[in-house]
């Protein structure tokens, strides 16, 4: 006992040394290919090291987690996982080679390494190491056979077989029965690969010198230690029945396509006995059929019509072979067999894994991976064959990638503005009849980027404000909107230094960084500004930030803040001018002009006159648009000799401001008529030479001094003394001014040219 188990556990470290090399020289011998394989024994725990991905792939510490690497198998079901620090590859779950493979061998898993921030892909491949778990089953742990006494010896008779579900040499290998004289055991392989018994006949049978026989039939595989399943043979002797069963076909091969109904007619066998009587009745079985088999097939023992009682999956099993027997009354038999081939039909719709999604995207991107997915369809030849779509309509293609995996990518830049947000609808169709399709929708959004400047409402803004407004006034606001959001569509508003670096402008307005709004900031007074223009600053808090102008001109609106101020005669305090008129002098005889001008301007600079108070009403009268001082009618002896004239002057604003001023009038007797202007005179004079003008007039004036009375020689002393004393300011203007009012604004001069006579 002691020495068994020693040896046991001898052969037990030489194959988990065996095991131990084979890894390593698998994995040695595929780490410098494009495609790596690895390999794993199954049943192995869970969180089993299989490789490190980092080292194989070149990578250092962390750079997969930067990368994004992901396992990407295929369907659902993950086997792996990936420690993305270390990089080391772990099982998630125990493999189970049979359930993953069945009979195919070997047993590769596939799988991908998709790294991202460059996009790659890695092709890798696990082999599922097989181990001996499974020992042979028999489907009939009891056989029943019957032999003619007189089969002749080297007969040999099928037996029901064994399966084993492992692969390999753990699979089944070999059969072997009880030593006997009469019989030995041969172990034979069908076409898929499985291996059968057939019973050899060594010696002729006697019925009468033994009727029966029990054997152990023992299945066997090649694992290391052997496991084994045994069956009973129970063989009766029969008397002679010399016919047995014949079959039209020793095979019949068939198809028929998975989507078939149920109860159809699969196929119909047939066989034939020469014999008579109960020996030629044939009866139809299945001869150790499988479970699976018998669940999927019925078989009528009379009419020998295979019936489908199951659906077909073309995608779970492809194949199937029946053996059929067929059994006449006196027990001899024969044997044939079915072969089906399913046919695959298009029923299974693509599937499309998505592994990776960027979204949001900046816009103004280049060409930018959105997804990466993968797709796969059950079925086969044409029916599994796969294409993908997009609408032509979006921005975005489709790129394969290895196998049948593929890439989302950007086709020309996004912009935010024209559109924020798309909703792609990837198309997977098959090319099978009819064809399947699937669709995926992914939506993706486009983030934004300070791409748009603000732009105002207006390049130029025109304001305009009254003079002598209060401080902080509103006067005004621009608007510029920004077509980029969060905080790239958030706009400030600023004023530009002015052009004019004597313009004081911040003394001037300010204007709110928020919204805009224009205040002045101090009162204006239109005769000192009467307009200014600065520029504004729109910049939205990007980074990095843009920005736009534009200009605005503010207009001073003219307030009726000045009275009109007399020129003439002045005022300023010193001897009164007094005016000389004949007593001679017409009706009209144009005795002075009253000149006078406003600081403001338009209709607030529009004055009028009017005759307020006078010694001798009816007298005298004032022109009203021109302040034109005339007589009203013939003097005569009886009017005095002074008159104090008091005219208002007064502007059309509203209200309206007014200035009075005094004149003095002496009439004096004397005047020669040539030397008494009329109005027409006054006119043709008023175009001439101002200091000629005045220089006859004086000439004139003095010569008249000696020619007449003493009362008019004291009149010409008292002139002479107030012309010493306005040093020349006795002349006035005189001429026409159009229209009811006149417009004296601004600088303070006179729309015409006036003629100054002295009278003295």
């Amino acid at each position: 006992m002691a020495e068994s188990t020693m040896e046991a556990r001898g052969e037990r470290f030489l194959r988990q040394r065996q095991v131990l090399f084979l890894f390593v020289f698998l994995g040695g011998s595929l780490a410098g290919s494009e495609s790596r394989r690895y390999s794993v024994v199954e049943e192995t725990e869970r969180g089993f090291l299989i490789a490190n991905i980092a080292n194989d792939l070149g990578l250092g510490e962390g750079e997969l987690a930067v990368r994004g690497a992901q396992v990407v198998s295929k369907g659902n079901k993950q086997h792996f996982q990936l420690n993305h620090q270390t990089g080391d590859l772990h099982l998630r779950e125990k493999l189970d080679r049979e359930e993953l493979c069945g009979p195919t061998e070997p047993c590769i898993l596939h799988f991908q390494i998709l790294l991202q921030n460059p996009l790659q892909f890695i092709t890798n491949e696990l082999h599922v190491i097989d181990v001996n778990d499974h020992s042979p089953v028999f489907f009939e742990n009891e056989m029943q056979l019957k032999l003619l006494e007189n089969t002749p010896p080297g007969t040999m008779i099928p037996l029901g077989n064994a399966e084993d579900l492992d692969v390999g040499r753990n699979s089944l290998q070999n059969y072997t029965i009880t030593p006997n004289s009469h019989f030995h055991v041969l172990t034979r392989s069908r076409r898929d690969g499985r291996k059968y018994p057939q019973l050899v006949l060594d010696k002729s049978l006697d019925r009468e010198e033994q009727p029966e026989f029990i054997l152990t039939l023992t299945a066997l595989d090649g694992g290391s230690p052997h496991r084994s399943g045994i069956a009973k043979i129970h063989i009766l002797v029969l008397d002679i029945n010399d016919n047995a069963p014949e079959f039209t076909q020793t095979l019949y091969e068939v198809q028929i396509l998975e989507n078939s109904p149920l109860n159809s007619v699969v196929v119909t066998v047939s066989a034939t006995d020469l014999d008579t009587g109960n020996f030629g009745t044939v009866s139809y079985a299945f001869f150790h059929a499988s479970e699976e088999i018998r669940k999927t097939f019925q078989l009528n023992p009379i009419t020998g019509d295979i019936q489908l009682v199951k659906y077909l999956n073309f995608e779970e099993m492809n194949t199937y072979e029946l053996d059929i027997e067929a059994k006449d009354g006196g027990g001899l038999s024969g044997k044939t067999t079915v072969i089906v081939q399913v046919v695959d039909v298009n029923d299974n719709p693509p599937e499309l894994t998505l592994s990776s999604i960027t979204s949001p995207i900046p816009e103004n991107s280049p060409e930018t991976v959105v997804a990466v997915f993968s797709v796969s369809d059950l079925d086969s030849g044409e029916n599994g064959r796969i294409m993908c779509s997009i609408e032509d309509s979006l921005p975005f293609i489709l790129k394969p990638s290895v196998e049948n995996f593929y890439t989302l990518l950007t086709n020309t830049p996004l912009d935010r503005e024209t559109k924020s947000e798309y909703n792609i609808t990837i198309t997977v169709t098959d090319l099978g009849t009819p064809r399947l399709k699937t669709q995926h929708n992914i939506t993706v959004t486009v983030s934004d980027v300070n791409d748009n400047a603000p732009a105002f409402s207006q390049t130029t803004y025109t304001l305009r404000v009254r003079e002598n407004n209060s401080p902080a006034l509103h006067i005004g606001s621009v608007s510029a909107t920004d077509r980029d959001s969060g905080a790239n569509a958030q706009v400030t508003y600023s004023l530009l230094p002015p052009a004019d670096p004597q313009l004081p402008l911040a003394s001037l307005v300010s204007i709110n960084a928020d919204n805009g709004q224009l205040f002045a900031l101090r009162s204006l007074d239109y005769e000192a500004l009467q307009a200014f223009e600065f520029g504004v600053r729109a910049a939205d808090r990007g980074s990095p930030a843009l920005s736009s102008q534009a200009r605005v001109r503010v207009l001073v609106l003219d307030d009726n803040d000045n009275a009109p101020f007399v020129l003439y005669p002045p005022q300023n305090g010193s001897a009164p001018c007094t005016e000389l008129v004949s007593r001679a002098a017409e009706a009209g005889y144009l005795v002075t002009k009253v000149v006078a001008v406003d600081g403001d301007s338009g209709q607030n600079a529009w004055l009028s006159y009017q005759l307020l108070k006078a010694t001798e009403p009816g007298l005298f009268g004032v022109w009203a648009h021109n302040g034109e001082v005339r007589t009203a009618r013939l003097l005569s002896e009886r009017d005095a000799v002074k008159h104090r004239l008091v005219v208002l002057v007064k502007d059309n604003g509203e209200p309206p401001r007014s200035a009075s001023v005094t004149l003095h009038v002496l009439l004096v007797d004397g005047f020669s008529q040539p030397y008494l202007p009329l109005p027409e005179v006054a006119a043709a004079e008023a175009r001439a030479d101002p200091l000629t003008v005045y220089l006859v007039v004086a000439l004139a004036s003095v010569s008249s001094l000696f020619l007449f009375s003493v009362l008019v020689f004291v009149a010409v002393r008292l002139c002479r003394r107030s012309r010493a004393a306005s040093a020349g300011r006795c002349s006035g203007p005189e001429g026409h001014f159009p229209g009811h009012l006149v417009d004296v604004s601004g600088a303070g001069t006179l729309s015409q040219s006036y003629q100054y006579e002295e009278k003295c």
